[in-house]
């Protein structure tokens, strides 16, 4: 369970992380990733304490997930936003996490993908370097919202351009570009010319970990995205991996409603395909 899932409870206060970790292990979910601003304080004690909690309640954690991306400014400028990585990387490698989770750059106005891309690749680099170095991989998450990478290929080219044994894929089922949840500029304009299931078959097989993401799901089924055909293509390219599940609601429904629904949906599906 990702828990950045409950985000429309977690600014009220109503969970801390560790209480969103113990939620997910009575919710049956078999694991949790987590956000780098849901991290109350990066002191050692803080996390070696939450770390203890996931380990005895038998909880890994998959990745650490920063916000934002190159050009977005969350982080100040870009190199503001490199030293977060560096930092969050560091994290997960005293909390002994696999993967720090990051998406990739919003071009300046007036630039292209392909403008924007040289400057992207040398910084996921530098990123990689600095993560294999300290026993950590980045994954690179399939992002859209005026963001590259956002298409099968262009994840395929990113892995193939940055070429390092630290840098891996983590596919997001719903953040190709073309997808409904994962708007561009101009909300997407084209957005009939992309084919998201396309995608996910063209990338997969470089993917160690997937993102199931959740948008409406009251009737008990997700509506905007086909899991029927997503866990098809699954099966039919072998993947073994962990599969991580993200609610962003556009329904309306609580969080915690969703992700019950969720485990018991997904839980089916992964029977049923035999996972």
């Amino acid at each position: 369970m990702q828990t950045l899932s409950f985000k429309d409870s977690v600014p009220k206060g109503e969970y801390d992380l560790f209480e969103l970790i113990s939620i997910a292990k009575a919710l049956g979910y078999d694991g949790v990733d987590l956000e780098d601003r849901q991290f109350a304080s990066t002191d050692l004690e803080y996390l070696d304490r939450l770390r203890k909690h996931c380990d005895d309640l038998r909880m890994p954690i998959g990745y650490i997930g920063v916000i934002g991306g190159f050009g977005q400014g969350m982080n100040g400028d870009d190199e503001g936003h490199a030293a977060a990585i560096r930092r969050w990387t560091d994290v997960c490698s005293h909390m002994n996490i696999p993967f720090i989770r990051l998406i990739g750059c919003a071009p300046d106005d007036g630039e292209s993908d392909e403008d924007a891309w040289p400057r992207t690749r040398d910084r996921f680099k530098i990123a990689a370097e600095h993560a294999g170095s300290v026993g950590v991989k980045v994954g690179l998450h399939n992002h859209n919202h005026g963001m590259f990478p956002a298409t099968g290929g262009q994840i395929l080219r990113m892995l193939d351009d940055v070429d390092s044994p630290h840098f891996t894929h983590i596919l997001d089922t719903g953040q190709f570009r073309g997808g409904l949840g994962a708007s561009g500029r101009d909300d997407d304009p084209g957005r009939e010319s992309h084919d998201i299931y396309q995608y996910i078959g063209q990338s997969l097989h470089r993917a160690e970990m997937v993102r199931t993401k959740i948008y409406k799901i009251t009737s008990g089924e997700e509506e905007w995205v086909d899991y029927r055909k997503i866990f098809t293509i699954l099966k039919d390219g072998g993947f073994n991996g962990p599969i991580s599940v993200v609610y962003e609601g556009r329904d309306g429904l609580p969080s915690m409603d969703a992700m019950r629904n969720a485990q018991k949906f997904l839980s089916g599906l992964r029977s049923e395909y035999g996972f």
